[in-house]
């Protein structure tokens, strides 16, 4: 007896980015709600493609400035992913998670794909992101990033 198997592709061709900003009292999450046909009403952190020749960080940064207008970030690698399956395409799609740590009183100017933002507490941030797995993401960022001191050699060396 023969049985043909099929393999299931993974594809890695974006990344996604939580940014935080420490105030007095706490450290915050910025969300985004999405504009675009894609995910519209959605609330969601900052998340894009790696365009060719970039590399994941690089990516990470554009992404940053083009859906926020921040251009001075401290920017870490996460050592976690993002995920999700696509049964249109029949792929599991993995992005690499960055986090980058902003100052207190930086502005945010959104582009196009998103309508509102807010800064929010890490438990706010995680009742309120709308994809299955983003909270899982918040709780792991704020075990590792907020509740202790992120390791120096996860740190991007721009």
């Amino acid at each position: 007896m023969s049985f043909d198997h099929n393999e299931l592709t993974i594809r890695c061709k974006g990344i996604a980015v939580v940014l935080l900003k420490k105030t007095e009292h706490q450290c915050q999450v910025l969300l985004l709600k999405r504009a675009s046909s894609i995910l519209h009403d959605v609330w969601c952190y900052i998340g894009g493609g790696i365009e060719t020749g970039e590399k994941a960080w690089q990516a990470a940064l554009r992404e940053i400035q083009e859906e926020t207008g921040i251009t001075h970030v401290t920017l870490y690698n996460s050592n976690k992913f993002d995920q999700f399956y696509s049964s249109i395409d029949d792929f599991i799609n993995l992005a690499p998670v960055f986090v980058g740590f902003v100052e207190e009183k930086q502005d945010v100017k959104l582009n196009n794909e998103h309508k509102e933002f807010k800064w929010m507490s890490f438990e706010e941030a995680s009742e309120k992101v709308t994809l299955p797995g983003n909270d899982e993401v918040l709780r792991f960022i704020e075990k590792h990033f907020v509740k202790r001191d992120p390791l120096e050699w996860l740190r991007v060396v721009i």
